[in-house]
C-alpha cells in the first residue's frame, strides 16, 4: 500500500485525494493546504490527517510518496523536501514560473534519482494512446499538420488567473507535451498569438483567454494549437493528424471517438467515455505501478521543463509578435 502525502486542496487537489482514495494500492496519509479547513475537509472525505503546515507532516515522515497539487510557486519548494527525503514525486505542472528554478530543481531530481512524475494527464487517455498508435503505425504516413482544439467550458477564478503564470504555461503547456509526445519530435520554432475576448478582468490580470500557436518541428510538420477559457457548449479537447496517406482525429464527447481516413475508407473505434478527469487516474496508476516496479516513470521532470520551454517561447513570442526559436539547451 503507497501512502501518500498530498500538497494541495483545492480543485486538482480534490481530484487526487478522491483517486488516491479510490486506488486499490494507495492511501491518504497526509493533507497539506494554506487553506487549513479545505484540508480538513478533503482528508475527512478522503481519508488521512490534516497538517496545520508541511513541517508537520515531514515530522511524522508515515507515508511512502508526495503528490503536489498546491499552486505553482509552490512546487519547487516541495519538490525539493521530496528529493531530500527521497520519496517518489507526483508533481503537477508547470513545473515553477521562473524557468531558472524550473531547470535547477529537474537537474536535482536527475541527480538524486529520486522518481518524479509530471502531471500531463493527456498522455493516458485511450483516445489519444490510439491516436500515437496510429502515428507510429504508420497509418497516415509521415506527418505532415497537426491542428489541436482545446476549450474550456468556463474561464477560471480571476484570483487564480494571477498566480496561474498564464495561458500558454498553464492550460496550451498540456498541449505542447501532447503534441510531442505524439510525434517523438520537439518544435525548433512557435508563433503565437492572443487576446482577451471572453473576461475582461483576464486581460487586467495581465493574460489573455483566447490564444493561436503554430508550432514547426524538424521535420517540417506544422502544428496548429488554438486553446480557450470558454465554450457554450461544453469543452472541447480534440486534435487532428494528417499525414500522406491519410489522417487520424479524435472527437470531444459524446461523440468521442477515433477516426481513421485513408484511401481504404474510414475506420473508427469503439468510444469508451475516457476523457476529463479520467486522465488524473491513468497518471496515478502509471506514477504508482512504475515505482513499485522499479521502472522509469514517465512523463518525467524533464518532459516538463521541455515543455514548459516552448510555453515561455510562445509567450515570447506573443509579446513580441514574432517568431522565436525554441531552445532546450541539451
Amino acid at each position: 500500500m503507497m501512502r501518500f502525502l498530498l500538497f494541495g486542496a483545492g480543485r486538482a487537489g480534490a481530484v487526487h485525494a478522491r483517486n488516491i482514495a479510490r486506488h486499490p494500492g494507495a492511501e491518504l496519509a497526509w493533507v497539506v493546504d494554506i487553506d487549513e479547513a479545505a484540508a480538513r475537509q478533503t482528508a475527512a472525505r478522503c481519508g488521512g490527517r490534516a497538517a496545520a503546515s508541511a513541517a508537520e507532516a515531514w515530522a511524522a515522515d508515515d507515508f511512502d510518496a508526495v503528490l503536489i497539487a498546491s499552486s505553482t510557486d509552490t512546487h519547487v519548494e516541495f519538490l525539493r523536501q521530496a528529493l531530500d527525503a527521497g520519496k517518489p514525486t507526483y508533481c503537477e505542472k508547470p513545473i515553477d514560473l521562473d524557468i531558472g528554478r524550473a531547470r535547477a530543481v529537474t537537474a536535482e531530481a536527475e541527480r538524486s534519482g529520486v522518481p518524479v512524475l509530471i502531471g500531463f494527464r493527456r498522455r493516458f487517455l485511450d483516445d489519444y494512446r490510439s491516436v500515437r498508435r496510429s502515428i507510429a503505425d504508420g497509418v497516415v504516413g509521415p506527418v505532415e499538420t497537426i491542428l489541436v482544439v482545446a476549450r474550456d467550458h468556463t474561464p477560471p477564478p480571476v484570483s487564480y488567473v494571477r498566480v496561474s503564470g498564464g495561458l500558454f504555461r498553464d492550460k496550451m503547456i498540456h498541449y505542447f507535451d501532447l503534441v510531442c509526445w505524439l510525434t517523438g519530435e520537439r518544435p525548433v520554432e512557435v508563433y503565437a498569438t492572443g487576446a482577451c475576448l471572453v473576461d475582461p478582468a483576464i486581460g487586467q490580470a495581465g493574460d489573455v483567454d483566447t490564444a493561436m500557436a503554430m508550432l514547426r518541428f524538424p521535420s517540417g510538420a506544422l502544428c496548429t494549437i488554438e486553446n480557450g477559457r470558454r465554450c457554450s457548449y461544453g469543452a472541447e479537447d480534440r486534435v487532428e493528424v494528417f499525414g500522406a496517406r491519410g489522417l487520424v482525429r479524435t472527437q470531444t464527447p459524446p461523440a468521442g471517438h477515433v477516426q481513421r481516413l485513408t484511401a481504404a475508407g474510414m475506420e473508427r473505434d469503439r468510444y469508451t467515455d475516457n476523457f476529463g478527469y479520467e486522465g488524473f487516474a491513468g497518471a496515478l496508476d502509471e506514477f504508482i505501478a512504475a515505482v513499485q516496479e522499479g521502472r522509469p516513470v514517465v512523463p518525467a521532470l524533464q518532459d516538463g521543463l521541455q515543455a514548459q520551454l516552448v510555453a515561455e517561447a510562445a509567450a515570447e513570442s506573443m509579446r513580441e509578435g514574432r517568431p522565436i526559436a525554441i531552445t532546450y539547451g541539451d
